[in-house]
């Protein structure tokens, strides 16, 4: 996201003077009702206002942009951080079919995942992973709907480093007892998502100003995280009502750990040749209960 969408509604405001009285029409709505303005297709937007369709075309590119559709994912990358979830719901259910729902919603994480994968950097991904096998500890927090990618992402670390931490905490000052004794050398990795967790922020301030490698996953360089964190990996997260979408940070999640996995492949298969014994020892998979109930089946029948 450039400086152009950066400042888009204090230029509406600035040049407003100079608009002409479409223009103002156009602008002075969406200063003000901003949520509801970047979901409104342009036809949509120029009849609540009073102009034609090419009028609000018009308007886009003489701001700069390339045509509406990029003026209009500006103001949502704006606006998505501050709808209220009764917002969302009501923006939402504009854009799902009620007819088919399911199909609606499963459109939506393709686009969010195509969206992901035209605007990852690779060069950055590489950064990333090699600042995550250089760290001395590996802190990983997300809380709320970011709990889960956490939760995820830490499971799989485990099996991948011994030094391992999931920040798991329900209040500002859990967390900061948990990263308490963060410092040069460690990273640690947040993840959080529109609208963003003031609590994950401030844990990721506090680690840069100890010197920690910090590392945002989250959803454009316009995130509140992404500007206190030294890498940065971006997913698309839309919304699909009042439920965020983690498809596709899900998605870069897996090829993050994938990066991983390939670049410690010695460490890996030692590590499961260890967990496939373990696992049959102690039975960890359902298979080996199956196997025990057929055993006990021809048991009984000698």
């Amino acid at each position: 996201m450039d400086g152009k969408t950066n400042n888009l509604l204090k230029r509406l405001q600035l040049d407003m003077p100079e608009f002409s009285k479409g223009q103002k029409l156009i602008a002075t709505y969406i200063t003000d009702h901003m949520e509801k303005a970047a979901y409104m297709t342009a036809a949509r937007l120029g009849e609540v206002v009073g102009v034609s369709e090419s009028t609000v075309v018009r308007f886009a590119v003489e701001l700069g942009y390339d045509g509406y559709p990029t003026m209009q994912k500006a103001l949502q990358d704006i606006s998505r951080s501050k709808l209220t979830m009764l917002q969302r719901v009501e923006v939402s259910n504009a854009r799902v079919n009620p007819d088919n729902i399911a199909k609606s919603v499963l459109m939506a994480d393709i686009d969010n995942i195509k969206q992901t994968l035209d605007e990852i950097d690779n060069v950055e991904f590489t950064k990333t992973i090699d600042a995550i096998l250089a760290g001395k500890k590996i802190y990983v927090l997300g809380i709320r709907s970011s709990a889960p990618l956490a939760s995820f992402l830490a499971f799989y670390f485990n099996l991948l480093f011994d030094n391992i931490w999931l920040v798991n905490t329900n209040s500002v000052s859990e967390m900061f007892e948990q990263i308490l004794n963060v410092g040069e050398g460690d990273v640690v990795i947040g993840i959080s998502f529109p609208r963003y967790s003031t609590r994950t922020l401030k844990a990721m301030r506090y680690a840069t100003d100890q010197g920690c490698t910090t590392i945002a996953i989250t959803d454009s360089k316009e995130s509140p995280l992404s500007q206190v964190s030294k890498h940065s990996l971006f997913a698309r997260s839309d919304m699909a009502s009042f439920v965020d979408s983690l498809v596709a940070p899900l998605s870069v999640i897996n090829a993050l750990l994938v990066a991983v996995c390939l670049r410690r492949t010695t460490h890996i298969a030692q590590t499961f040749d260890k967990l496939e014994k373990i696992w049959d020892e102690y039975k960890v998979y359902e298979k080996y209960e199956q196997e025990d109930e057929h055993e006990n089946e021809n048991e009984n029948e000698s």
